[in-house]
């Protein structure tokens, strides 16, 4: 098996999290820390699950890989929402929420795109 950061998938995937790191740490004072924490938690969830598309790999069912596929597709999902959040409230520059939602757009492709592979008849969730 190939290493995994020489995955696409894996190398779109991982910076989101540092990116969301980044910004959250520049978050004002009055923003809530919950909404940080969930931004922090989920961008990270997306190189996890990335990484666990190695493991379904390695385990050599399509329906294990399949099931790892669609859970990186909904953690990939996950932190637009808070993305959308910050920047509603303020705590987040337009531009730094466009930059960020455009990596994690990207990432949500590459799942989509495996699961058409795996399962023509399926189609992923429009998002």
């Amino acid at each position: 098996m190939q290493d995994l950061r020489q995955l696409p998938v894996w190398q779109k995937a991982h910076p989101p999290g540092p990116k969301v790191d980044t910004l959250t740490g520049a978050s004002p004072k009055r923003e809530p820390s919950s909404l940080t924490r969930r931004m922090r938690r989920a961008a990270t969830a997306v190189t996890a699950d990335v990484a666990n598309l190695a493991e379904g790999r390695g385990r050599g069912s399509d329906a294990d890989f399949a099931r790892l596929v669609f859970m990186a597709m909904g953690s990939a999902c996950e932190p637009g929402s808070h993305l959308e959040l910050a920047k509603d409230l303020d705590f987040l520059s337009q531009p730094d929420h466009r930059a960020t939602l455009d990596l994690l757009i990207e990432v949500e492709r590459m799942p989509a795109s495996l699961i058409q592979k795996l399962s023509p008849n399926r189609r992923p969730a429009e998002g």
